[in-house]
C-alpha cells in the first residue's frame, strides 16, 4: 500500500526532494477551486481527526463562519505530551512540507491568513528541523507574499510556530489557545466554541499535525481514493506508535482496521522471549486498557474500539507482557495526570491526588480489597465533571484497569480489615491531610 503520511524516498524533508515528488502542487490544484469545494471533499473523504477524538475533519472546517470582519486563525497541534504518543515528530522530522502544504490548503478552505503550530517545549530537535522547512518554504516562495505569485492566486497566508512550556493541559484546544495567546494554560468553558470565539476572540480551527499532513494527498488523489483506504467509517492510515514489551518498537503507518495482533506480532516483531501479553493500552495512557487475552479480532479503528471499550486516542499502542507489574504502571499513569492537572476543577485537582495515594498504598502492601472500590468510586466522580477530557485522561486507566483486572488486583491488596468505601473515605482524609501538617 502507498504511503501517504512517511513515504519511504530518501530526504524527502529536503523542500527540493518534496517538491520534485509532486509537493506543492496540491496546493496549485486547490487554489483552483472554491473553499467550499476543498471542504466538500475533506467531508466527503471521511477524514477525522488524528489527535483523539476522531472528529470529522470536513465537518470542523464547515464551522468556521463565511463572513465576518474578524481576522480567521488555524492552530496546528503538535503538543502530543501524552505518554506513550511520538508519532507527530515523525513528520516533523521525516515529512513537514506535507504538513506545510496541508497548512496552506486549510487556511485558504477556512479563509485564515495565518497559522500557529503549536509544538511541545522538550521537542527542541523538531522544532529547529520544522522551522528550517518553514523557512525554506518562504524563500522558495510556498509561504508569505511571495506565494500569490508562486500559485497564481490572490490569496496568502504565514506559518508560525509557538513552543509551549512543558504543559500537558496545554494539548487540549482551548488551553492551547490561551498559552498561544500568553495566558495561563487554563481550558476554556464551551460554549463558545473556537470556531465561534477562538485565537483572541477570533474564530479559530484546531487540528492535529497528522490531521493536516493527509490533506494534500486528498487533493491530489481525490476523496474517493481516500475514503476507500482501511475502515470506511474511518478512513485512511494511521500512525501507529508501538511500544512497551516488544521487539521492534517504534511508528508504523498502516491502514485503519489494521489487526491490533498484526501490529504487534507482524510489525513490532512480537513480545520479547515470546511471553504471553498481560494487556495491551491502544491509544496511548489515557485509553482504556484490554486485556492480554480479549486481543483475538481487535481492529484499530475508532468504531472497532468503541465495540470493545476501548478508544484509538493518538495510536500510542503501549504493549505489557506477562511479567508487568499493573499497580506500578497504573500509579505511574496516575502520578502523571495528577502532576499535569491544571487544578481549575475540583474532581481533577483533587480526585487524581486521592487516585496516586491509594494506589502508592497498594504498592506499599497497605491496600485492601475497598481499596479497589474506591479508586473506581473515585474515578467516577471525576468522570463527567470537569471542563476539559483531562478528567477522564485521569479516570479511565484507573477505572478500566481495576475493573477489567480485579483478580490481578485482589491478589495484590491485603483483604483483612477491609473497610466499607464510605469508611475508607473518611480514613483517606485523615492520612492525606494529617492534622500535624497545618501546625506550625
Amino acid at each position: 500500500m502507498e504511503k501517504i503520511l512517511l513515504p519511504e524516498i530518501k530526504d524527502f524533508h529536503l523542500i527540493d526532494v518534496y517538491a520534485s515528488n509532486g509537493g506543492y502542487n496540491s496546493a496549485k490544484k486547490a487554489f483552483s477551486q472554491t473553499p467550499d469545494e476543498i471542504i466538500d471533499q475533506v467531508k466527503k473523504s471521511g477524514l477525522r481527526g488524528r489527535g483523539g477524538a476522531a472528529f470529522l475533519c470536513g465537518l470542523k472546517w464547515s464551522f468556521m463562519p463565511k463572513t465576518t470582519d474578524k481576522p480567521k486563525y488555524l492552530c496546528i497541534n503538535g503538543d502530543e505530551s501524552e505518554p506513550g504518543s511520538f508519532k507527530d515528530r515523525q513528520i516533523f522530522e521525516f515529512n513537514p512540507h506535507q504538513m506545510i502544504e496541508g497548512a496552506i490548503i486549510t487556511c485558504y478552505a477556512i479563509g485564515a491568513k495565518t497559522a500557529y503550530v503549536y509544538i511541545r517545549g522538550e521537542y527542541h530537535k523538531w522544532i529547529k528541523l520544522l522551522q528550517k522547512a518553514i523557512d525554506d518554504a518562504y524563500a522558495k516562495g510556498y509561504l508569505g507574499e511571495k506565494m500569490k505569485e508562486t500559485f497564481g492566486t490572490s490569496f496568502s497566508c504565514d506559518v508560525y510556530i509557538h513552543k509551549g512550556a512543558g504543559a500537558y493541559i496545554c494539548g487540549e484546544e482551548s488551553s492551547l489557545m490561551n498559552s498561544l495567546e500568553g495566558k495561563r494554560g487554563y481550558p476554556r468553558v464551551k460554549p463558545p466554541f473556537p470556531a465561534q470565539n477562538g485565537l483572541w476572540g477570533c474564530p479559530t480551527t484546531i487540528n492535529n499535525v497528522e490531521t493536516i499532513a493527509n490533506v494534500p494527498k486528498i487533493i491530489e488523489k481525490g476523496w474517493e481514493w481516500f475514503s476507500k483506504i482501511g475502515h470506511p467509517k474511518h478512513p485512511g492510515t494511521l500512525l501507529f506508535g508501538v511500544s512497551g514489551h516488544v521487539n521492534k518498537p517504534g511508528v508504523y503507518e498502516l491502514p485503519t482496521g489494521t489487526l491490533l495482533t498484526d501490529i504487534i506480532y507482524n510489525y513490532a516483531g512480537g513480545i520479547p522471549n515470546d511471553k504471553k501479553i498481560l494487556c495491551v493500552i491502544p491509544g496511548g495512557t489515557s485509553m482504556p486498557p484490554i486485556r492480554g487475552d480479549k486481543l483475538e479480532g481487535v481492529r484499530m479503528d475508532a468504531e472497532s474500539l468503541k465495540e470493545v471499550g476501548s478508544a484509538i486516542g493518538t495510536g500510542g499502542v503501549i504493549v505489557m507482557d506477562e511479567d508487568t507489574n499493573l499497580v506500578k504502571v497504573l500509579a505511574r499513569i496516575a502520578h502523571f495526570y495528577h502532576h499535569e492537572s491544571c487544578g481549575q476543577c475540583t474532581p481533577c485537582r483533587e480526585g487524581t491526588g486521592w487516585l496516586e495515594k491509594i494506589l502508592k498504598r497498594i504498592i506499599a502492601g497497605k491496600g485492601s480489597t475497598s481499596d479497589l472500590d474506591l479508586l473506581i468510586t473515585v474515578a467516577n466522580q471525576i468522570e463527567g465533571n470537569t471542563i476539559c477530557a483531562l478528567g477522564e485522561a485521569a479516570a479511565w486507566p484507573v477505572k478500566f484497569m481495576v475493573e477489567r483486572f480485579r483478580d490481578y488486583f485482589e491478589q495484590r491488596v491485603s483483604k483483612e480489615n477491609s473497610l466499607p468505601v464510605a469508611n475508607k473515605v473518611h480514613s483517606m482524609r485523615e492520612t492525606a491531610f494529617p492534622l500535624a501538617d497545618v501546625k506550625n
